[in-house]
């Protein structure tokens, strides 16, 4: 019996765009996941899947007033956080990388660990095996030695440590320009284009 035709599916067809995972789990800071969600609609050529735990849901409800509809409407593709049978859990789905944002003290520990008990936490460890971009908004303050030797293994397994700090430098004036400026510098990692945050050029400098 003779081979069907090679013909190209629309799932092929769809590698031509960036695709990125974004993931909010349970650590406050529910804002720079849907930011990041916004400026990454914005840009083009790529393509979101989505990832959010139960207390993720929690906190986009409880901290952005947002419903579930809402954020997933910024998202091209969403995922159930306890379907490790999607698309995402396996090596075989080409991405460019994943940002967890925020990124919580427990998911940290199952990121660092290899639980992959979850979808998110499945997709990350997918992204350390194939080596691939995976950036953590880690989110506790103060931290633990547990807290900082996970985050240390994290980074040794090739993960990127990049907890929201304030760039008090370029003079924020409101929340927005907190999160944004936080956000710029993901979308950055990912060498994703953006105008979310001014740069800086040097002081002093003729």
């Amino acid at each position: 019996m003779n081979a069907a035709p090679f013909t190209q599916s629309a799932t092929a067809t769809a590698v031509a765009a960036r695709r990125i995972i974004v993931a909010i789990s349970g650590a406050s800071g529910a804002v720079y996941g849907v930011r990041l969600l916004q400026a990454l609609r914005a840009a083009p050529g790529v393509q979101t899947h989505l990832v959010v735990s139960d207390a993720g849901w929690r906190n986009v409800a409880q901290e952005q007033g947002l419903t579930r509809t809402e954020v997933e409407a910024l998202a091209h593709q969403v995922h159930d956080v306890r379907n490790v049978g999607a698309a995402i859990a396996s090596g075989s789905f080409q991405c460019s990388g994943m940002v967890i944002a925020p990124c919580s003290m427990r998911t940290l520990a199952a990121v660092t660990h290899g639980l992959a008990d979850n979808l998110l936490a499945r997709a990350a460890d997918v992204m350390l095996k194939e080596r691939r971009r995976l950036v953590l908004m880690v989110r506790e303050s103060p931290l633990s030695l547990i807290h900082l030797r996970n985050m240390v293994s994290a980074t040794e397994a090739g993960a990127i440590i990049c907890p929201p700090m304030p760039a008090f430098y370029l003079r924020p004036q409101t929340v927005a320009d907190v999160v944004d400026a936080s956000v710029a510098r993901v979308l950055d990692l990912l060498e994703v284009p953006h105008d979310l945050a001014a740069r800086w050029d040097g002081q002093g400098e003729s």
